[in-house]
């Protein structure tokens, strides 16, 4: 797989992933403010994910998890979050890589991220994509706009609002 570092599909992926880490870490530090709280769903079959087999045998695909009143023992740490959660009276410990989260959502801040799981990369610390094109495709060599191959640098004040 051949490495582009302005790939920025990739780019924007490891830093909504590092999203989920930071507001994650909050959680540790400070717990969870005013009434804030996670559900994150994440892919059981991925490399590192460590849920207990009766769990995984419920959930062979998918699973997703609410951080909110019951829960212990959150630790994160670069590249993947542990949590204690009950599940039918019975407690449990889960590993989940980064990379294997699908959705990230608070619904009291209105937030949500959804992540592609074929875009990952398991040899970088917060789930870096690998490349978003396939090794068949060939990127296009037109330049936008106008054809002559010079960027053009925009103010990004034209955007903002008044």
């Amino acid at each position: 797989m051949t490495s582009n570092p302005l790939d920025y599909g990739r780019l924007m992926q490891r830093a909504l992933r590092s999203v989920v880490h930071e507001a994650l870490a909050v959680a540790v530090e400070d717990g969870l403010p005013g009434q804030h709280h996670f559900y994150i769903s994440f892919d059981t079959s991925h490399p590192g994910v460590d849920v207990p087999d009766w769990l995984k045998a419920q959930y062979p695909e998918e699973l997703t998890i609410v951080l909110q009143h019951e829960f212990w023992d959150l630790a994160v740490t670069s590249d993947r979050f542990s949590v204690g959660l009950s599940f039918s009276e019975r407690p449990v410990k889960l590993t989940v890589p980064f990379d294997a989260v699908l959705t990230f959502v608070d619904p009291h801040a209105e937030f949500g991220l959804k992540f592609d799981p074929h875009e990952v990369d398991d040899e970088d610390e917060l789930g870096e994509l690998g490349d978003l094109e396939d090794e068949d495709d060939e990127p296009d060599p037109t330049p936008p706009s106008g054809g002559k191959g010079k960027g053009e640098v925009v103010s990004l004040d034209r955007f903002r609002k008044g």
